[in-house]
């Protein structure tokens, strides 16, 4: 059984039509982070927050999974691979595609969670400024997202499953944003190989094994192919 643990970024769902942040033309380049991405700037306008998220969600919904999405999908399913996916994408594309085993560390655009009791529920498409939770009836609705200032999710499960990996890859992901650029660190400790799979070198590219560069919907799926081969 081979122990891999895969962490994905906006670069896996790009070519499905998911905007990015960090590119020249992405979303933080139309909107400011302080705004809309963290519990301050839902504070202060909770009504641009929801909006914001309600096209994300839509965006999210009116996507397709891609060719790498679902050959992630075939490796979770193959026999001989325990597989963690470690995704910091907030759509629900890879789940679409077939991976049975993801963790969203960044939250879900398609749930909801209460401020006051931590209780979650499926988003509705559109959510609003004020909304109830179902469960405690407060008026404390918000988007289940990590927002900057926010601890991740899962965080302990994330680093066992790091400790315990004979291969991690990170495919798509700026390398900009911790603690996730930090895993490839903590992997090589663990002895792991470490493979970038990405359309150019992230910031802390120079810190794995191998790299593979190229469109996700290329490269994913004929790195899967040669893993499966090896079965």
């Amino acid at each position: 059984m081979r122990n891999i643990v895969i962490l994905t970024g906006a670069g896996i769902s790009a070519e499905s039509g998911i905007e990015t942040f960090r590119a020249d033309t992405g979303l933080w380049a139309q909107h400011k982070v302080e705004d809309v991405a963290t519990p301050e700037g839902f504070a202060r306008d909770p009504a641009r927050v929801m909006a914001f998220y309600n096209n994300r969600r839509a965006n999210a919904a009116a996507a397709r999974p891609n060719a790498a999405h679902q050959a992630l999908g075939r490796l979770d399913a193959a026999e001989d691979v325990n597989l963690l996916l470690v995704t910091q994408n907030i759509d629900d594309l890879h789940e679409r595609g077939g991976s049975a085993h993801v963790l969203h560390m960044h939250g879900a655009v398609n749930s909801a969670l209460c401020a006051a009791c931590d209780h979650r529920w499926p988003a509705p498409s559109e959510m609003h400024a004020g909304d109830s939770c179902p469960a405690c009836d407060a008026a404390t609705a918000r988007p289940d997202i990590v927002w900057f200032g926010e601890m991740p999710y899962q965080m302990d499960r994330i680093f066992a499953a790091l400790s315990q990996a004979d291969i991690f890859v990170a495919i798509g992901t700026s390398g900009n944003v911790y603690p996730a650029a930090g895993f490839v660190a903590e992997a090589a400790r663990a002895g792991a190989h470490t493979i970038e799979i990405n359309l150019e070198p992230s910031a802390v590219g120079s810190q794995f094994d191998e790299a593979i560069m190229g469109p996700a919907t290329q490269t994913v799926p004929a790195w899967v192919n040669s893993v499966l081969s090896k079965a």
